[in-house]
């Protein structure tokens, strides 16, 4: 390859909540790309930038970092980066440090230490419109020549807001990249450097804005602030069933059409089975969900953008150190609500290893969006579809139950570990709280995108291999002649399920049931293509076949069984993916072995307790 060839790298380097993925969206829109550092479970986004003179550049977005002096694996990764030192990737040719116009006073302390790097560098001064409005002012060019760098303005969020970087990048290189030659020795350097920067340079009438203040008196007040909690998670789950139910009836009648036309245009055959009864039925029971999935994403983008979850986390501190976590625990944990991989990758900004290795053991209980469909399956076929005093929708109602139950039960579990643990020591909670800002549109739509993409990949890939195994397994070996019942009985997957059985009959799961949990351990998801696959395959004729396999279930099952199934859910280990990622985040076969047993022993349990009351109220 040419060195014309290779394009030149930069990379946006800055403090959490400085507003620099909002920017790097700006400057790359959709030619991004998301995979993980080499090594590591960091994520790397990288993207295309091309600027007004023409030249392209791979632009990529590090990990934001509070100090280079690495206090976590995050940190450790931009430290080396920015450096040149990290395995299998170039050095950058220039730096782009992104600094928060409203709050300099932190985040002029890193632009010094990444300017002591001695790298060629911009500091991007963003949301300035926000500065601005707050009667903020900053001379640029003093800034720029005390730090001996180009300093520009940026507000990412508006249309052109990153013009005047791009020039900057066009003009920086048509000369010669000139590394800055001031470098200072200590901590104690860095901040009187900074305090004489803000004087020459920045006017500030008041160190936080009015609305933020006003604002913070409601949302961080003890008792207002834990109830407004409480109603935004409460609206989300109501907003999961109410909102989604349209679109999902369009996808169930596109993918039940799709099936009768594949079903009529085949001849009766193996092909036709595994077309209709195993690829259609198993992955149109999947797909169905991505709106719900979505409007759960785009709840937590949200109120990651808006700022509101650094402060949900100060306030919820208090009662998560009584539990044995942090308030740097809830961010993980919500995300965990996601999915529990990047949750539990998300565990990296936790500094105390005892904190972090208790936050990743507990939030494979919290309810991840690979749980929903099986939820959202059970809750459809056995709560009524009504409104509870004229207001809320009753299924709304159980699922919020529901993630309240996994939430409740994190908090206990890591209390147990707390008790049992050695060091009572308590470590109190330092973070910044940035300013509230209205979610950008474009930076959710982006998001939304990104996690469509990774979920649709999953039903591309694992499910879709997943369910042809269960539709082999379910279909082959063939009945024998004279044989009575449906096919499946005396099939592999059949004899499984059967066996099965002895072991989960206590819980009230018949073979069915059995067999879904097997493939549902690679991906939760897949339990409800297992279960419409072996439904399809086991149905007495082509009639019962053809029905939804809601309907079947509500119809097949108790609601002792359905009850039993669901508590089930809270607890069983939620993947082998998330169970490879603790092993790799804490690098100890034994934690996930230990995270493993615990969760089985706690589902095992608490669906006995659920289904053998529930019969005994007559529910069975």
């Amino acid at each position: 390859m040419s060195a014309e060839a290779i394009p030149l790298r930069l990379a946006l380097v800055g403090n959490p909540n400085c507003g620099k993925t909002a920017l790097f969206n700006q400057l790359t829109g959709s030619r991004q790309k998301v995979a993980n550092y080499a090594g590591v479970t960091v994520e790397r986004k990288e993207g295309r930038l091309r600027t007004p003179a023409g030249r392209s550049f791979a632009l990529l977005d590090l990990p934001g970092a509070y100090s280079l002096h690495a206090a976590s694996l995050d940190e450790a990764i931009t430290r080396d980066f920015c450096r040149g030192f990290l395995p299998g990737e170039a050095a950058p040719d220039l730096l782009v440090c992104v600094v928060d116009a409203t709050n300099l006073r932190l985040h002029l302390r890193f632009a010094l230490e990444v300017r002591q790097l001695g790298k060629p560098m911009i500091v991007a001064v963003n949301m300035a419109d926000v500065a601005r409005r707050r009667g903020i002012t900053i001379d640029l060019q003093a800034l720029a020549r005390e730090l001996g760098v180009p300093v520009v303005e940026t507000v990412a969020v508006q249309r052109h807001g990153a013009r005047a970087l791009l020039e900057q990048i066009d003009a920086t290189f048509n000369g010669h990249l000139h590394p800055p030659t001031v470098t200072l020795d200590h901590h104690a350097d860095l901040h009187q450097e900074t305090r004489r920067l803000l004087e020459l340079s920045v006017s500030m009438p008041r160190r936080t804005a009015r609305v933020d203040d006003a604002l913070d008196r409601w949302l961080l007040h003890p008792v207002l602030g834990l109830l407004a909690l409480v109603v935004v998670m409460f609206l989300i789950f109501q907003a999961v069933f109410a909102w989604a139910t349209p679109v999902m009836d369009w996808i169930e009648g596109i993918t039940g059409s799709l099936g009768e036309a594949v079903a009529a245009s085949l001849p009766a055959g193996p092909l036709n089975s595994l077309l209709v009864d195993g690829i259609i039925a198993g992955l149109g029971g999947v797909i169905v969900f991505l709106p719900q999935i979505l409007i759960l994403f785009a709840f937590i983008l949200a109120l990651e953008e808006s700022g509101y979850l650094p402060r949900a986390a100060f306030l919820l501190d208090r009662t998560m150190a009584s539990a044995g976590l942090s308030g740097r625990s809830f961010i993980p944990l919500l995300s965990s609500f996601a999915c529990a991989v990047p949750g539990i990758m998300a565990t990296r900004s936790i500094q105390d290893p005892r904190d972090r290795l208790a936050t990743i053991l507990v939030a494979p209980l919290m309810t991840c969006s690979a749980r929903l469909p099986v939820y959202t399956l059970l809750i459809a076929a056995f709560i009524p579809q009504k409104q509870v005093w004229g207001v809320f929708n009753q299924q709304g109602l159980v699922l919020f139950g529901l993630y309240v139950a996994g939430i409740v039960s994190a908090l206990l579990v890591s209390w147990v570990m707390k008790k049992w643990r050695r060091d009572k020591t308590e470590h109190p909670l330092l973070m910044e709280l940035p300013s509230y800002r209205v979610p950008h549109p474009r930076d959710l739509l982006i998001g939304l995108w990104e996690r469509a993409a990774i979920f649709l990949k999953r039903v591309g890939g694992i499910i879709l291999a997943l369910t042809i195994l269960l539709w082999v397994l379910s279909s082959f070996p063939a009945p024998p002649a004279g044989a009575v019942g449906p096919a499946i009985d005396y099939s592999f997957a059949g004899r499984i399920g059967h066996a099965m059985t002895t072991v989960f009959a206590p819980l009230g799961f018949n073979w069915q049931i059995c067999i879904a949990l097997i493939p549902g351990m690679a991906a939760r998801e897949v339990a409800v293509s297992s279960l419409a696959t072996v439904y399809a395959l086991s149905a007495a004729n082509d009639d019962l076949a053809a029905q939804a396999l809601q309907p079947l279930i509500s119809h097949g099952w108790s609601l002792a069984t359905a009850l039993s199934l669901l508590v089930w859910f809270i607890y069983a280990p939620m993947c082998i993916s998330t169970l490879a990622t603790i092993k790799r985040e804490t690098n100890s076969w034994r934690t996930m072995a230990w995270s493993t047993f615990y969760l089985f022993a706690l589902a095992y349990l608490a669906s006995l307790v659920t289904y053998q009351v529930a019969v005994a109220l007559g529910a069975g």
